[in-house]
């Protein structure tokens, strides 16, 4: 629904505390499908963790890859949930149900054609990853049966990104946390061959990841087609024929977030390379410390989306006096959260390392570059809100910079250098990270705090109107 709050422009107590609520009712939900998502994933590693520490490797290659593939949704998701809220701040609720039946139609084309190149490619994709003989059976394994399940995912982001443009972030999240919920059930039977099912291992997390995802799809697509709970609401009787200017107008504004998550993605990807050289068991540890990482993403993730739907809504409403306000808001409470996360790794890193393996060397790695992480989350927290606020405005260029400079620069030729040249193993990879975090945080808040990105909403409208007269 639209959660966009008509407060008034002063400033008072009254009006900030709407502003709270509007916040926090966006964010819980997305919050806690975040979370949980992560901890089930978690609790897959975990799970895996129990055959080998070549397990965790093995699947923990494969994890950058398949974010690389699915990087050219962001263009489409990105623009989807920026657009979904600038016409519902407009109160135009059936452009908005417009838009998510073209995107609908775009990912599914693109997730075809993802699955298929995941497919084909997977064993030479974990050989590049730097996959040694005891872990590349395992990971191509993994790669191809997850690979075949990414249109599923794509249909479901897709729907996602409109849900949220909307301002709707529990649905979902019940969806979400549901498909993960049965994908815990599913590595159970088939990991670990329970109750008459085979014993699959690496290959049985895998399968259970590709069904749970079906299901979520059925699950979204069910929503916005048969039940009455979104304001998104689909005919299966409407035109699904691709529309230029709806297309056009999502990926001009979405397109530096897929050139951002490549740019990220194949940083990451030579970051975790780097990384693998060190060895099975650091590469283990260090696979154990992103897992759990994600902990420290989901909240701040979770306010990118508050920011980027609120920000949106104001801006589609022509308030950009509420939309800087949200977002100040918004980022103020998430370096709280931030700060309280960092504490919470500082303090429990080592016993949440070994809950993913009894060898006491990889615990002892893992924990430690856990404490490093703490210190990078006030700058995480600014970089994840503040660029979800300009996107909400539709200026995805400059998270764009941002990332390009702080993968590149730090996680690949830092991280190499200090990895391999100053020997610092991989410590020196995680100190890496953190400056990464803070370089692309300070690039992200001045653009935030130069105000330019109140206007690209206008520049964008004034384009698609003359694109459409020119038509």
């Amino acid at each position: 629904m639209h959660l966009f709050t008509k407060g008034k422009k002063t400033g008072n107590h009254e009006d900030i505390s709407m502003m709270r609520r509007d916040i926090i009712s966006i964010t819980w939900p997305a919050f806690l499908e975040l979370v949980m998502s992560t901890m089930f994933g978690m609790v897959d590693m975990i799970m895996v963790g129990q055959i080998s520490p070549a397990a965790i490797a093995s699947v923990g290659l494969t994890n950058q890859p398949f974010n690389l593939l699915l990087a050219i949704f962001a263009a489409v998701n990105v623009g989807t949930t920026t657009l979904v809220a600038w016409n519902i701040g407009a109160g135009n609720k059936e452009k908005a149900s417009a838009i998510t039946r073209q995107i609908l139609v775009v990912n599914a084309i693109l997730g075809m054609v993802m699955s298929l190149i995941g497919f084909v490619l997977s064993r030479n994709i974990v050989a590049f990853m730097g996959a040694k003989a005891d872990t590349i059976e395992y990971a191509t394994r993994y790669f191809q049966i997850v690979s075949s399940g990414l249109v599923f995912q794509a249909i479901t982001m897709g729907i996602t990104a409109a849900l949220r443009g909307a301002g709707e972030t529990k649905i979902p999240m019940i969806y979400n946390i549901g498909s993960n919920l049965l994908n815990v059930l599913g590595n159970y039977l088939l990991i670990y061959g329970k109750f008459g099912f085979p014993k699959w291992e690496v290959a049985g997390a895998a399968a259970s990841t590709t069904i749970s995802r079906f299901i979520a799809c059925a699950a979204a697509l069910y929503v916005v087609y048969f039940s009455d709970k979104s304001v998104i609401s689909l005919s299966l009787k409407g035109s699904y024929r691709l529309d230029r200017e709806i297309v056009k107008q999502v990926f001009s504004i979405g397109f530096p977030s897929a050139a951002e998550q490549f740019v990220i993605q194949s940083g990451l990807m030579l970051f975790a390379r780097t990384v693998s050289t060190l060895g099975t068991d650091a590469f283990a540890a260090h696979q154990i410390g992103i897992n759990i990482s994600g902990l420290t993403f989901s909240p701040s993730m979770a306010f990118g989306v508050a920011a980027t739907t609120l920000v949106g809504q104001s801006l589609g409403a022509n308030d950009t006096e509420k939309a800087k306000r949200y977002a100040d808001i918004i980022h103020h409470i998430s370096i709280s959260v931030a700060c309280f996360m960092g504490l919470m790794f500082i303090l429990f890193s080592h016993p949440l390392a070994r809950l993913y393996t009894s060898d006491l060397k990889v615990a002892s790695m893992a924990g430690t570059v856990l404490k490093i992480l703490a210190l990078a989350q006030p700058g995480q927290s600014t970089q994840l809100t503040l660029a979800g606020a300009l996107r909400g405005a539709g200026d995805t260029m400059y998270p764009l910079y941002a990332s390009g400079f702080g993968i590149w620069v730090f996680r690949v030729i830092v991280a190499y250098v200090f990895v391999h040249i100053f020997n610092w193993g991989l410590i020196g990879a995680w100190v890496a990270l953190v400056l990464d975090q803070y370089s692309r945080s300070c690039i992200v808040y001045f653009r935030f705090q130069s105000g330019k990105w109140k206007y690209i909403k206008l520049r964008k409208t004034e384009k698609a109107k003359e694109f459409h007269a020119c038509d």
